[in-house]
């Protein structure tokens, strides 16, 4: 299978582990890349083993109508996805992997999953973090009931700042457009950025929907930190307590993170009516906090013991080949992506629920977004 990849130099290391899997397959090669300059594209071509033929270009529509590829994965930014998703699904392509999130507005995301649905293109958004080994492993445990029925998910995500990055780690909480269904966020946004990836895993995670979100935000040398968000869930069923979920987001300035990728880590608590539950790091997985049993990649307390796991492959890296290949075996075997674009789009609804909470001080019901 022919790949062509749209966008190659936002936040530098992203290309970098999108490719890994593709490298590594047999049905699998890369045609082209397409950045905004030619050399932006062409600088990869030393860091990997691509074919001196690959081609390389700066219209992505050019590349669509030359290559003759079966998928097209889109890392460029948000902003950018409808209309080159759009043009793909119209011009051949059968398979589609968009870099979450999947749009900047609703309205956006109505349009790629429409457009897709009727030319027939199989389109999944990436959440490599559904994909990490031992928060997989975290997953398996909660479906068998191991902690029994959950209450509870917090996430933090601490973010430090890189030394040439100081202005914009947490940029502007930007909202445009006067309608709900028209609105278009800043895809620059910190809670655009870490906060749909959250809010994806703890979706997941939960095997909930969303009823309600609260938001708060606050302010650190004119920078937005910290942000937090709190949710309850529709609940399917009925629950021994109601389900609750908080994600915390911090600029942490002063203290060093050490990571292969980039200055920040996530830790999730979940409570259980039979245990706890603590999943600790993603994004910097491996690091000397790793090898700290307080910091094993799963640590439960269930039944009055304390268990902790290890045995997992403890870089960020293996994330992305696991959603890499999960992703291609789905599209040749026609199974369901374990992120659509209608699951997509719930998730940016959800945030766009935790925008307007935040600017009216109030809880805000889902369906009023909708």
């Amino acid at each position: 299978m022919k790949i062509g990849i749209l966008g190659t130099g936002l936040r530098k290391q992203i290309l970098n582990l999108h490719i890994l899997a593709y490298l590594e397959r047999k049905d699998t090669i890369i045609s082209a890349l397409c950045d905004n300059t030619i050399e932006g594209a062409k600088s990869k071509i030393n860091q990997f083993n691509f074919r001196d033929s690959i081609n390389f270009y700066t219209d992505y529509k050019q590349m669509i109508d030359n290559e003759n590829l079966d998928i097209i994965e889109v890392l460029s930014p948000p902003n950018l996805h409808a209309e080159s998703i759009i043009y793909a699904a119209k011009n051949n392509i059968n398979a589609i992997l968009v870099e979450s999130p999947i749009a900047t507005s609703l309205k956006e995301a109505d349009k790629i999953i429409e457009i897709c649905k009727n030319n027939e293109v199989f389109l999944s958004i990436y959440e490599n973090s559904l994909f990490a080994p031992h928060i997989k492993e975290a997953k398996n445990l909660i479906e068998n009931d191991y902690i029994g029925d959950i209450a509870s998910l917090r996430i933090k995500v601490a973010i430090g700042i890189e030394k040439d990055d100081k202005e914009n780690v947490f940029r502007k909480w930007e909202v445009h457009g006067q309608n709900i269904d028209e609105i278009a966020v800043n895809p620059n946004s910190s809670l655009f950025e870490a906060g749909f990836h959250a809010f994806s895993l703890a979706r997941w995670l939960f095997n909930e929907e969303i009823k309600k979100v609260f938001a708060w935000k606050g302010n650190y040398n004119n920078m937005e930190a910290p942000i937090f968000v709190n949710w309850k869930c529709k609940e399917k069923e009925e629950h021994i307590v109601p389900k609750y979920g908080n994600m915390e987001l911090t600029l942490i300035p002063k203290i060093k993170i050490p990571s292969n990728y980039y200055p920040m880590d996530e830790f999730i608590e979940i409570i259980g009516s039979r245990g706890l539950m603590k999943i600790n790091q993603c994004c910097s997985i491996g690091n000397k906090m790793t090898e700290a049993p307080v910091f094993s990649p799963l640590v439960i307390v269930r039944d009055g013991k304390v268990e902790t796991q290890n045995e997992f492959q403890k870089d960020w890296k293996y994330s992305f080949i696991n959603a890499t290949n999960y992703f291609i075996e789905a599209f040749k075997n026609n199974k369901k992506p374990v992120l659509s674009g209608k699951d997509a789009k719930k998730i940016l609804n959800f945030y766009l629920a935790a925008i307007k909470s935040a600017q009216i001080k109030k809880d805000v019901y889902i369906e009023e977004i909708n």
